[in-house]
C-alpha cells in the first residue's frame, strides 16, 4: 500500500467534510452561516437571488485520462458560475457535493478542492455546503451556485426583439478542438504507451476544454456601461443551440453572419489541421461558455468599444427562420447539434 495515500474509509463521512472544509474562506458579506451546520445562511440585503445546478458525470462530462483533478475541481465550479453569469448576475455561493469510489484517496479529494478553492477566490464566492458519498462507479460531482441580482433586472432567453443585435463575448470552438487533441492523444497513448503527448503550440485550446473561465467581467462590464441585454444565454451546447434556444424562447427568427462569428487564431490553424470547418466548431462544438446575448440597436456604439464582444447578426421575423449567412452570401438553416444529454 501507498504510505502516502490515506483511505477515505479511515476518515468517515463527516471527518473527510471536516478535513475537505477545514481552509474554506468567507468572502461574501451577506454570509450569515457557512459550512458546518444543517444549512447554509444567506443574507441578500434585498436583491434577487438567482439559482442554478449542474452535474457532471465521469466518463459522460470528463475523462480521468486527461483532466488533472485540479483542473476538473476549477472546471466543476466555472461552468455553473456561467450559468449565472448568463442571467445577468453575479455568482456569491455555491455547494458541492460529490460521489467517489474507493480509488480516491483523501490527497486526490485534497488536489480537486485545490481547484475548487481556487475558483472560489478568483470569483469571490463562498463555498456554504454540500455532501459527499460513496459512488459505485465513477466519480460524480453535483454543484449548485447562487447568484444576485438587482430586483427584475435579470435576462432571460425570452426578451429578444426584431431587429436586436446578436453578440458574443471572446472567441468560439477553441474548446471543441482542444477536447479533439486531448482524444487524439489518448489513442495514440493507448496504442502506444511509451509516446509522448504532442500537444505543442496548443496550450490555449487545451486551457479553453480543462479550465474554463465564465464571462463575470462581461457582465460587470454591461452594468457599469449600463447595457441591459434583452436576453442571454451562455454557449455550453454550441452557437446553433443556444441561438435556437433565444430563437424559441422569443418567438423570433435570425440571422448570424458566418465572417464575424470570432475565433483565436490557434482555433483556425487546428482546425485546418484537422481538416474541420472552424464555423463547424463554433456553431456545434460546445464548452466554449462564453454569452450569447440580444441587445437593442441603440446600445450598439457602446457594444463596440469592448474587443471581448463581437456583433455577429440580428433577430428577424419568426417566418424567417434561423439562418446563418456564409461568407459566399448563401443562407443556411441553423441546426442543434451540440451536446445530447441523452444519446440514443
Amino acid at each position: 500500500m501507498d504510505e502516502g495515500r490515506t483511505e477515505i474509509a479511515d476518515m468517515g463521512e463527516f471527518g473527510l467534510i471536516k478535513h475537505l472544509t477545514q481552509n474554506n474562506d468567507t468572502r461574501q458579506a451577506g454570509t450569515i452561516l457557512s459550512v458546518g451546520d444543517d444549512a447554509a445562511v444567506i443574507d441578500n440585503f434585498g436583491r434577487q437571488t438567482v439559482i442554478t445546478t449542474d452535474l457532471l458525470l465521469e466518463g459522460i462530462h470528463f475523462d480521468m485520462m486527461y483532466t488533472p483533478l485540479k483542473h476538473l475541481g476549477y472546471k466543476a465550479v466555472a461552468v455553473n458560475l456561467s450559468d449565472i453569469c448568463a442571467m445577468n448576475a453575479i455568482p456569491t455561493h455555491i455547494t458541492m457535493s460529490i460521489g467517489i469510489t474507493n480509488r480516491f484517496s483523501v490527497e486526490a479529494l485534497d488536489e480537486f478542492y485545490d481547484g475548487v478553492y481556487a475558483a472560489c477566490e478568483k470569483y469571490d464566492i463562498d463555498l456554504v455546503g454540500g455532501d459527499t458519498s460513496t459512488s459505485q462507479k465513477g466519480f460524480v460531482i453535483s454543484v449548485t451556485a447562487i447568484g444576485e441580482v438587482a430586483p427584475n433586472k435579470f435576462v432571460t432567453r425570452s426578451g429578444a426583439g426584431k431587429g436586436d443585435l446578436i453578440c458574443v463575448s471572446g472567441d468560439l470552438g477553441a474548446a471543441y478542438l482542444g477536447l479533439q487533441l486531448l482524444e487524439r492523444e489518448k489513442k495514440i497513448f493507448l496504442e502506444s504507451p511509451g509516446v509522448q503527448p504532442d500537444l505543442g503550440g496548443k496550450a490555449y485550446l487545451i486551457q479553453r476544454i480543462l479550465k474554463p473561465e465564465p464571462r463575470l467581467d462581461i457582465v460587470n462590464w454591461l452594468q457599469e456601461n449600463d447595457v441591459v441585454p434583452t436576453s442571454m444565454i451562455d454557449i455550453s451546447d454550441g452557437l446553433s443551440s443556444e441561438m435556437l434556444h433565444i430563437c424559441n424562447s422569443s418567438d423570433l427568427g435570425c440571422i448570424l453572419h458566418e465572417e464575424k462569428i470570432p475565433f483565436h487564431s490557434e482555433t483556425k490553424e487546428t482546425a485546418y489541421e484537422f481538416q474541420v470547418d472552424p464555423t463547424a466548431c463554433a456553431l456545434s462544438g460546445g464548452e466554449d461558455y462564453e454569452l450569447l446575448f440580444t441587445i437593442k440597436q441603440e446600445d450598439y456604439e457602446k457594444i463596440i468599444r469592448n474587443e471581448q464582444i463581437s456583433v455577429v447578426g440580428y433577430m428577424t421575423d419568426k417566418a424567417e427562420g434561423a439562418m446563418l449567412l456564409t461568407r459566399s452570401g448563401n443562407k443556411h438553416k441553423l441546426v442543434a447539434q451540440g451536446w445530447n444529454a441523452f444519446p440514443q
